[in-house]
C-alpha cells in the first residue's frame, strides 16, 4: 500500500512498441509528467522483436523525466492455448477486418498487474493510448473508469485510467507525432525477423495511419502491399 503522498505527475504509461503508445510516452512528457513505461509480456508471438523496438525509440527521445522501462509478465498461453497470437497459425492478413485482431481479456490483464505495480510505487494514473473506433468491449470509456475505479477500491488508493487519444484516429496520432523516430515504432504480428512482415492486419492499419497523414513512413516491411 501506498507509504507515501500520491504525486499526481508521476504516470505509468503502457507501452508496446506501436506508433500510438510510443507517441503517448512523448505526449506524456510534453504536458510535463514523469513517465513510467509499462510493458507487460503475455506471451505474445512478437513481443521480443517489439521490446527491441521500443527500447531503440525510447532511446531516441531521452529526457530527464522518463524513467527505465518496467517489465511484468503474465503469460496467457494457459489460456489462450492454440489461439494465433500464441502459436503457429497464421495471424490475421493484410485485408482481414480489426475484429479479428482482438485479444479476449487483453486489456483486463495488462490493467489487472500493472495497477499493482501503480499501488505498490505510490502512482495513481495509468495512461493507455486506446484510440477512438477501437470496436472491442475493453476498450471503452466506461470500462476503463468502472475498472479503475474496482482495482483502487481492491487496494485501498487511487488508480485513473487516462486515455489521452480516445478521441483520435490512427491518422491523427502519427500527424500529432511526426517529428519523432516513428520508423522505431513496431506494429506488426507476424514479424519476419527484426522487420513488419508487411502482411498482416496491423501493418496495413500502420501504413493507412501514414498514408492518410501524409507522413513519410520509414518503415523497412519484409512484404511491400503497395497500398495506395
Amino acid at each position: 500500500m501506498p507509504s507515501n503522498p500520491l504525486d499526481p505527475s508521476r504516470v505509468c504509461v503502457l507501452v508496446s512498441g506501436g506508433v500510438d503508445s510510443a507517441v503517448l510516452v512523448w505526449h506524456m512528457l510534453q504536458q510535463g509528467s514523469e513517465v513510467q513505461p509499462v510493458y507487460v509480456q503475455t506471451g505474445m508471438v512478437w513481443e521480443s522483436v517489439e521490446r527491441e523496438w521500443l527500447n531503440r525509440f525510447l532511446d531516441a527521445i531521452p529526457d530527464p523525466r522518463l524513467r527505465p522501462v518496467r517489465s511484468l509478465s503474465i503469460p496467457l498461453g494457459d489460456v489462450y492455448h492454440d489461439h494465433w497470437s500464441v502459436g503457429t497459425e497464421d495471424a490475421p492478413s493484410y485485408d482481414a477486418p480489426d475484429e479479428a485482431v482482438y485479444l479476449p481479456g487483453r486489456n483486463i490483464i495488462l490493467m489487472a498487474k500493472t495497477a499493482v505495480y501503480c499501488a505498490l510505487n505510490d502512482i495513481q494514473r495509468i495512461a493507455i493510448g486506446v484510440l477512438a473506433g477501437n470496436p472491442f468491449p475493453d476498450a471503452t470509456e466506461g470500462f476503463f473508469l468502472g475498472l479503475g475505479q474496482a482495482m483502487g477500491a481492491g487496494m485501498g488508493t487511487q488508480i485513473r485510467i487516462e486515455r489521452p487519444f480516445g478521441g483520435m484516429h490512427k491518422v491523427d496520432v502519427v500527424r500529432l507525432g511526426a517529428s519523432l523516430p516513428l520508423h522505431l515504432t513496431f506494429s506488426c504480428i507476424r514479424p519476419v525477423g527484426q522487420q513488419h512482415c508487411g502482411n498482416c492486419n496491423k501493418c496495413a492499419e500502420r501504413q493507412r495511419g501514414f498514408i492518410d497523414a501524409h507522413v513519410p513512413d520509414g518503415t523497412t516491411y519484409a512484404r511491400q502491399q503497395g497500398l495506395a
